[in-house]
């Protein structure tokens, strides 16, 4: 409600695509103010990678190894 800036009705006449989209984009602005909140998204996305980061594993290795 706060983040759309409408009343619990409007809220409750959503379908339910458009409510948890909301839910979402609400939640990452939430956590986009502090420090802590921004660290937890960066936790969430890293969390959601399927493939490697092969230039970041390139710049580890070669700090590491050389």
């Amino acid at each position: 409600m706060d983040y759309c800036h409408i009343d619990i009705y409007e809220v409750q006449e959503m379908e339910i695509d458009v409510y948890l989209f909301f839910m979402r984009e609400a939640m990452i602005f939430e956590n986009s103010k502090t420090d802590e909140g921004r660290e937890y998204l960066r936790n969430c996305w890293r969390m959601e990678q399927t493939k490697p980061d092969r230039e970041g594993l390139r710049k580890n290795f070669r700090k590491k190894g050389g």
